[in-house]
């Protein structure tokens, strides 16, 4: 089952079920939290309660699967060929992870907004576990799972490394950037994986060229134990979304990063693609409206 946030003709955003191959969307009733537990327990569309109302998916905007009120945590070095080839560094031993801010979401069309403090604009394509109950279990991280979409964690390269000496890299700077970060289309509940944490695909193409090429089955931790060692130091919430790591053939490694005009195109098999264009450099500190 394929699950949307979306809106349409600037109506408030609500969820969907998503039906790509006949081009409908069927807006489900409720809050997120008073369905999405019985979805990640299993339920399926039973436990959900649909409008009446059937409108076209081409027709709609999709918006980033997650609430503004719902934390986007990113778990960083987790493909150990990324941080080799790309970084030079060897895998440390255990997960890294950190905040994202809402603000920087975009959906699965929208422009990627390059900031005027950045010259090294970057893509990294990744894996999305998105939290469908708060009450985690960690002997069985996963049962919180409601599924999984695709990333594009776009980071500022140069804000990364601008850290002061001695106190680490400027995640924030470089991660957090209004508008950057793709995330979508939709969220595939994990019934449509096979069992435990899913081995698939991930391509990220720049104008065509394929510049990442990787598989989830390369990551140093696997979904459920990111989500044991987020929640033992965070507790999540229903909505909540995770970042899994982006395998090697980032700018960062190749040399090759975004500029304007640049079509991105992020993919994962069984999920579907985030085709995002590179706007001009924006001359101003502040980032575009977002909407809610």
């Amino acid at each position: 089952m394929k699950l949307a946030r979306c809106s349409y003709n600037q109506t408030d955003p609500f969820w969907a079920v998503v039906d790509p191959d006949r081009d409908e969307v069927h807006p489900i009733e409720g809050e997120f939290s008073s369905w999405a537990p019985a979805v990640a327990g299993g339920a399926g569309i039973s436990a959900l309660c649909l409008s009446d109302v059937t409108l076209a998916l081409s027709k709609v905007r999709l918006l980033p699967p997650i609430a503004p009120v719902n934390r986007v945590v990113v778990a960083g070095a987790n493909y150990a060929k990324h941080l080799a080839e790309d970084f030079g560094l060897s895998a440390p031993s255990q997960p890294v992870a950190f905040l994202k801010a809402y603000g920087a979401l975009i959906g699965a069309n929208d422009p990627i907004r390059y900031p005027p403090l950045t010259a090294e604009l970057d893509h990294e394509v990744e894996l999305v576990a998105v939290i469908g109950n708060s009450d985690v279990d960690l002997e069985d991280p996963l049962a919180c799972v409601l599924g999984y979409t695709v990333g594009n964690d776009v980071s500022a390269r140069d804000l990364q490394r601008s850290g002061p000496a001695g106190i680490g890299m400027d995640l924030f700077a470089a991660k957090s950037q209004d508008r950057t970060t793709g995330v979508g289309p939709w969220v595939v509940t994990k019934d449509e994986f096979p069992a435990g944490s899913p081995g698939l695909r991930l391509t990220l193409k720049v104008n065509g060229d394929i510049r990442q090429d990787g598989s989830t089955t390369e990551m140093t931790w696997d979904v459920g134990q990111l989500v044991s060692f987020v929640q033992q130091r965070s507790s999540f919430a229903c909505g909540d979304i995770l970042f899994t790591g982006s395998p090697a053939g980032v700018g960062m490694g190749t040399g090759l990063f975004l500029n304007p005009g640049d079509v991105v195109e992020a993919t994962i098999e069984g999920i579907g693609t985030l085709r995002n264009v590179v706007s001009e450099k924006s001359s101003s500190q502040q980032g575009a409206k977002h909407d809610h």
